[in-house]
């Protein structure tokens, strides 16, 4: 995906369908349209079973759109791009490499010398808080500490966007918090566009831009929601109060 040196990311007219075990189509996403400007922070929510992961896993190139298309820099997704990197609520860390064998992962697979791709994801390992431990194995970390090392080895393969579905979902409400914050750091350093799936709209409130709201299935884009707080943002604060009684409200209505 050479070009456009501008990497704003486009969704045009996309749905899903999928067959169910009884071999009836079921449709997942209806029409969605977006237009996310590079360096952005996307939330997307929405009711369960609204589509928000088949939605992520289309712009990231492992699913295909049954109509419309993805586009990044003007350029059709057509499957996994460099541009684009992508992070699980698990952690897909692999147990019998090091942390920072399992950060400079994606660099191996590229061919990158050893050298050079340790000195990438130390790098990345120190962003995160975590070069001390790049000996260490993932059983050795907590859940928020194997978070970041998705996050460092997302951000070691250098792409343009990161997709993340539900990242910290796994974790405890305390370490939640924290990788949230931390979060919001790693953004204003790396000046990454992120793409954020979450079911919470606390977490959708404080960390994005702008929230998506989707439509029960099959969905569609109810609402797109800018969140004009600066940060840091105070979740006690009456503005962000604000903010999230009426992005549920959004979500309440469109389940009725």
């Amino acid at each position: 995906m050479e070009g456009n040196d501008k990497m704003s990311l486009s969704i045009k007219h996309v749905s899903k369908v999928f067959v169910n075990e009884k071999g009836e189509e079921v449709t997942a996403l209806g029409d969605i349209n977006l237009e996310v400007e590079e360096g952005e922070f996307i939330c997307i929510l929405g009711p369960s079973g609204c589509g928000k992961t088949t939605l992520l896993r289309i712009i990231a190139g492992l699913d295909d759109p049954s109509s419309g298309r993805a586009e990044i820099g003007g350029r059709e997704i057509t499957g996994p791009a460099p541009e684009l990197a992508m992070i699980f609520q698990e952690y897909s860390l692999y147990p019998w490499r090091t942390i920072i064998d399992n950060t400079a992962f994606g660099l191996e697979v590229r061919g990158i010398s050893k050298e050079e791709r340790y000195a990438k994801a130390r790098e990345y390992l120190d962003l995160v808080g975590l070069k001390e431990f790049e000996g260490s194995y993932p059983y050795e970390l907590s859940g928020g500490m194997r978070q970041r090392v998705a996050v460092a080895r997302a951000l070691c393969s250098e792409p343009q966007v990161l997709l993340m579905d539900e990242p910290f979902g796994a974790l405890d409400a305390q370490t939640r918090n924290t990788m949230q914050k931390e979060l919001l750091e790693i953004w204003k350093k790396t000046k990454k566009t992120v793409i954020f799936v979450t079911h919470s709209v606390d977490e959708a409130v404080y960390l994005s831009d702008r929230v998506v709201v989707l439509s029960p299935r099959p969905s569609e884009v109810r609402e797109i929601v800018t969140v004009e707080q600066e940060r840091p943002r105070e979740r006690t604060s009456l503005e962000f109060a604000q903010v999230r009684r009426y992005v549920l409200s959004l979500i309440h209505n469109g389940n009725e």
